[in-house]
């Protein structure tokens, strides 16, 4: 009991268990009288709490003092030792775990004997290790014999036990005992499981149907780990027939634990779109981990309750010679569910597409779609409403072709049968002329006729035309167009093609002739769009005026054509000059139509062209020099050297024949006209003068009498 008061300025008592401070002064009454006790100084170890002393304090720990003072004096016996010791040490399964022992005694630390102990599973203490002042060692024959070490030797209130490579069996209490005093400290290890892994139901789950979800499991954790189940981020609670976690624990051969749960509950539909996971807590040093598993989705089986349909292509506004698409879909996935397409008169297609090509205006009309339930036979069905637009041929009045007279007015339509609204455009050699389903023609002209086109369109849907087409003939006098030239220069012997290209509806007739009168053969004639082109082909001889007539039922009109004849440019050419000198006679060759004379001289042979004459002329008097014409001349300029050689042989041909006549009457080299005679009739075969033509190989002979000989009597 108490007696007096505190008999010490103040004390510090360390109590772990409460983690409180005390500052009291005690007295304990012995058989010899009261006798004050100071508890000694304490400075607190490793692992103990250091608390400054307090009033409060003193007044919280008051009354428990007094009852272990009682305590103490009712069994009559002072404890001497105080042990001091954690309440637990955590450690990795494989790593060193320390266990502290500290200590004060009232008389002194040094010397004490200390002993280790565990607590086996059935409850009983096992000694590891002792320590007094003569010896200590480590015991044999238990699981720690070769494992455990002590460190101190409790001289300055600390000893130290350390456990290697400690394992899961080490999970037990240690004791560590200290004269009459022992503290206790329970060793936790611990392991981290593998990362945990989930696994959904494979096959899908009809609605309403109670059926397993899926599977999570975690493996070799120690402690054992805990799985929860999440659905889109919120935990899963059980509920009696709609939902249930069913976890089973597994002891590995290692001692670790892998944890399965697995989670069945009642499927709605709104469980489509759900995710599940599961997360796993376990323990470690000093604290609590989680992870978590990847995300789940599951398949639901629900029946529909609505059909859609609709045309998946063309998109928008559908056309004849289209191909169409429909798809069918219900808002169900019932595998037993049988899609089917239902059209026109009684057609059925089964599955969820249907494919029409080239569609006309008689495929417009509503579709069904249907879905039935092979196992409950239970049926919904949709529909839409499919419409063909079509556009009809274009029709043109007047039909084909038409006939304005010219000056007047001519009016046509266009109209083409449709289901939208049309546009409609006409068009003459690809240029457009009017806008509108009629096509008005004002005071008509050749110009007017020609092909009309009209193009019908619907401008909602692109690539939706159609077109017709007019032929539009202008009757009336024909008209020839301006020809390129009418003025024509050519050389002699050419040809010269003349062209007329008329216009006129009826088309036109074409009569060439020349200013004298002739009728010229056309060389060809072409009938046109316009009316007609006739082209004709003249060879040149001399000057010629041509006339193109055209004419029809309603006129006639004409174009003059001047072909002027040029006379062609020599071309020089190389010449030959062939001489003959007998003794006594000479030759001449002489073309044909002309007229011989032989004289008696030496002259030289000359060949001479066409239309000439040739004179003999005596030798002795005269020698002939004739010009050298060119062997080989174009035929164009043939004319005018054959009239300068012609009147070169007269000339020629003269001045002989003077000649001869005076040699007759002797007043030429004193002879008589007789002698001369006489002389004349010996040699007159042998004076012959030969006119030759280039272009003829008759040769013509002329005595000096003028008969005619053969060039065989030559």
């Amino acid at each position: 009991m108490l007696a007096g008061p505190p008999v010490c300025p103040s004390c510090i008592i360390c109590l772990p268990a409460l983690h409180r401070c005390s500052s009291l002064c005690l007295s304990y009454s012995f058989p010899g009288g009261p006798v004050p006790v100071r508890l000694p100084p304490y400075t607190p170890q490793h692992g103990q709490l250091q608390c400054p002393p307090t009033t409060m304090a003193a007044r919280d720990t008051s009354s428990l003092l007094v009852g272990l003072l009682v305590l103490f004096h009712t069994w009559g016996a002072w404890a001497g030792v105080e042990v001091n010791m954690e309440d637990r040490v955590e450690v990795y399964r494989g790593e060193t775990a320390q266990i502290t022992c500290m200590f004060t005694s009232f008389d002194g630390v040094s010397g004490m004997p200390i002993q280790w102990f565990y607590t086996t599973r059935s409850g009983n203490k096992q000694r590891i290790y002792y320590q007094n002042s003569t010896k200590n060692g480590v015991d044999g024959g238990t699981p720690f014999t070769d494992r455990i070490s002590v460190n101190g030797t409790g001289a300055s209130g600390e000893i130290v036990l350390t456990i290697n490579a400690v394992e899961l069996e080490d999970e037990l209490e240690f004791i560590c005992s200290i004269k009459t005093g022992e503290g206790r400290t329970q060793l936790k290890v611990f392991e981290t499981p593998g990362p945990p892994s989930i696994e959904g139901v494979q096959t899908g789950i009809s609605v309403n149907e109670y059926s397993k979800i899926g599977t999570c499991e975690v493996k070799n954790g120690f402690p054992k780990p805990n799985i929860a189940w999440y659905r889109n981020n919120t935990p899963l609670r059980a509920v009696q027939n709609v939902l249930k976690m069913v976890p089973s624990i597994t002891t590995e051969s290692s001692g670790l634990f892998s944890v399965k749960s697995e989670l069945s509950m009642t499927v709605r539909k709104e469980d489509k779109d759900d995710l599940f996971y599961c997360e796993v807590t376990y323990f470690v040093p000093g604290g609590l981990r989680m992870t978590e598993t990847n995300q789940i989705n599951i398949t639901v089986y629900y029946p529909s309750t609505a059909v859609s349909v609709w045309v998946e292509s063309p998109k928008g506004k559908i056309k004849e010679g289209d191909s169409i698409e429909l798809h069918c879909n219900g808002n169900g996935n019932m595998p037993s569910s049988i899609l089917s397409f239902s059209y026109g008169e009684g057609k059925t297609l089964e599955g969820n597409m249907l494919v029409l090509d080239n569609v006309t205006r008689l495929n417009s009309g509503v579709y069904h779609c249907s879905s039935m339930d092979t196992d409950t036979f239970e049926e919904v069905s949709g529909n839409t409403t499919v419409f063909i637009n079509y556009l009809d041929p274009a029709v043109v009045m007047p039909k084909d072709s038409a006939v304005v007279t010219m000056g007047k007015e001519f009016k046509a339509t266009c109209n083409a049968l449709s289901s939208l609204q049309t546009h409609t455009v006409w068009f003459k050699d690809e240029v457009e002329v009017s806008v509108g389903h009629s096509l008005i023609l004002k005071d008509a002209t050749f110009d007017t006729a020609g092909t009309y086109t009209c193009v019908v369109t619907v401008p909602e849907i692109e690539g939706m035309e159609t077109s017709g087409t007019l032929d539009v003939n202008v009757q009336g006098p024909p008209q020839i167009i301006n020809p390129d030239f009418t003025e024509v220069k050519k050389s002699l012997q050419e040809m010269v093609d003349l062209s007329c290209n008329v216009r006129g509806f009826p088309a036109p007739s074409v009569i060439w002739s020349t200013s004298d009168g002739k009728i010229l053969k056309t060389t060809s004639q072409t009938e046109t769009k316009e009316g007609v082109e006739s082209v004709v082909s003249i060879k040149v001889t001399a000057d010629i005026t041509a006339f193109c007539n055209a004419s029809n039922d309603f006129g006639n009109d004409a174009v003059t054509f001047n072909i002027t004849a040029t006379k062609p440019t020599p071309t020089p050419a190389a010449t030959t000059t062939s001489s003959t000198i007998p003794a006594t006679t000479s030759s001449t060759t002489i073309p044909d139509n002309t007229s011989s004379s032989t004289i008696p001289a030496t002259t030289s042979s000359t060949t001479i062209p066409d239309n000439t004459s040739s004179t003999a002329i005596p030798a002795a008097t005269v020698k002939a020099e004739i010009p050298i014409l060119p062997k080989k001349i174009k035929k164009e300029g043939n004319g005018v050297i054959i009239a300068v050689i012609i009147i070169c042989i007269l000339l020629l041909a003269i001045l002989g024949s003077v000649l001869y006549f005076l040699y007759k009457k002797g007043k030429i080299c004193g002879r008589s006209g007789k002698q001369d005679l006489t002389k004349e009739k010996t040699s007159k075969d042998n004076i012959v003068v030969e006119m030759k033509s280039d272009s003829t190989e008759e040769a013509v002979l002329l005595g000096v009498n003028g008969d005619k000989q053969s060039p065989r009597t030559q």
